[in-house]
């Protein structure tokens, strides 16, 4: 069964009528779970990608010239936020409803795809197969996937001695990107490209770089943690493990709930569509066909900034600075107090609000749902708890927020400091090895469709005020 066969179209019609037809959203499950037996995800792929160079040689030919929106000035000087003008077949974000991996909301996410134990969190093997394919896949072709990610993760020793370069206390996102860019000396891509391959094969050096860079960020990070907060003792892979158990065990950490949390981690950070920074700053690079291991960096470059991926560094060291300031137990009326004169000396209030949701974010929400399942007395979950009751209105109030709303930042570091991992610095590294799935699912099909140079347009202030008074 092809998830792709039918397109989008009916897969849209079916979901909307499914709030009155509880049969049919259960059909449009059932058209996203996989039944073939094939538990190799090359020959999926091969299979896939015939059909969808035909279904973009047909959008372009019969659609090329519809108009998808205006273009405004405010748009221009505002970061392009609201304008259209990038494919990215993984994933798609709704303002109000949030995230869904190729159709899936998480929640659907969290029952389709399969896991560890039974009720437990998505493997994020299952969502690498799901982005690359369309389909939910079996917990057979799961851990055939897990398998050969494992076979991948082998790390060169040069790697290691190029992290060791850098001073220990170095931020751990520039070891990690360091780490990223000394891998790239083995990409099966940039050595086929030399020896002149056809275009129409780019794809399967890329899907070979690709498997084995998200098969190895674990091992690189983990190093990076050991190395900065452990005395550097390595911890290895243990082969009986899934990935993100593996990356947690690697780290230093056995608890089943911690792998559990790990699981969950890594597959609601993967993916957001393609417009935010990291995302792009791939796919921009790849388009100039830059290898996987280039592009990555160079999105994680983009990650380590303080508006992006590091936003969830300072989350938790804000918390922990208003349990410094206010105590552990602070009340409802006191937090209001103290996000207020936050707010007035001219800071923000980290973890809320977001450049596209207009809703509480639904990754916020699963975290959330995960920590009254695993951690509900916890000081620091209650105090995030009785945040998100306080904050929201000060926003709306304050009237100058469009979201004022808990995003996912505003809680992962609660549950990772939860369990042992304190070192907040760290974080944004979790980050980019769950965000290594979603930019190379969609690389490979970057270039199975041959997607071309990314070339936008530029203006000076000089030209758009000469437009804009002959446009008066």
């Amino acid at each position: 069964m092809v998830f792709f066969r039918g397109g989008v179209s009916l897969i849209s019609k079916l979901r909307s009528r499914a709030v009155q037809q509880p049969s049919l959203r259960d059909s449009v499950r059932w058209l996203q779970v996989q039944t073939t037996s094939d538990l190799d995800l090359h020959s999926q792929l091969k299979e896939l990608i015939p059909e969808q160079q035909e279904r973009l040689k047909k959008l372009k030919s019969e659609h090329g010239k519809v108009q998808l929106g205006n273009i405004t000035v405010d748009m221009v000087l505002g970061g392009m936020r609201g304008m259209t003008g990038l494919l990215w077949e993984t994933s798609l974000l709704d303002p109000d409803e949030g995230i869904r991996f190729r159709g899936l909301s998480i929640p659907e996410c969290q029952k389709l795809l399969p896991a560890a134990k039974p009720g437990g969190e998505p493997l994020p093997e299952g969502l690498l197969w799901l982005l690359l394919t369309g389909k939910a896949p079996t917990k057979e072709q799961v851990d055939s996937l897990s398998k050969e990610l494992r076979s991948r993760a082998t790390v060169p020793d040069h790697v290691y001695k190029t992290i060791n370069a850098l001073p220990v206390n170095a931020h751990p996102m520039t070891q990690f990107a360091t780490g990223v860019m000394a891998l790239q000396v083995q990409s099966e891509f940039q050595k086929a490209y030399e020896k002149g391959i056809h275009k129409s094969k780019y794809w399967e050096p890329t899907y070979e770089d690709s498997l084995s860079l998200i098969a190895q960020v674990p091992v690189v990070a983990s190093y990076v943690y050991r190395r900065m907060y452990k005395n550097g003792q390595v911890i290895p892979m243990d082969d009986s493990l899934d990935y993100g158990a593996n990356f947690a065990h690697m780290l230093g950490f056995d608890s089943p709930d911690m792998l559990e949390l790990m699981r969950l981690y890594v597959t609601i950070h993967s993916d957001h569509e393609g417009g935010n920074v990291s995302a792009h700053t791939g796919h921009l690079v790849a388009s100039a066909l830059s290898d996987p291991y280039l592009s990555f960096a160079a999105a994680l470059n983009g990650l380590a900034g303080p508006l992006h991926g590091l936003a969830n560094q300072e989350v938790l060291l804000w918390i922990k600075s208003v349990v410094e300031e206010c105590g552990e137990n602070v009340s409802k009326e006191n937090l209001k107090d103290h996000i207020w004169k936050t707010l007035n000396s001219g800071k923000v209030v980290p973890g809320f609000g977001h450049g596209v949701l207009r809703q509480t974010d639904p990754r916020y929400t699963c975290q959330r749902e995960f920590a009254l399942k695993h951690l509900p007395d916890d000081p620091l979950f209650k105090l995030v708890s009785n945040l998100y009751e306080v904050v929201p209105p000060i926003l709306l109030e304050l009237g100058k927020v469009k979201n004022p709303w808990p995003n996912v930042d505003a809680h992962s570091g609660v549950l990772l400091n939860h369990y042992g991992l304190t070192e907040a610095r760290y974080y944004t590294v979790l980050f980019g090895v769950s965000r290594a799935i979603g930019i190379c699912s969609q690389l490979i099909w970057d270039r199975a469709l041959g997607l071309p140079l990314e070339r936008p347009k530029s203006v000076t202030m000089e030209w758009l005020e000469n437009y804009c008074k002959k446009a008066a």
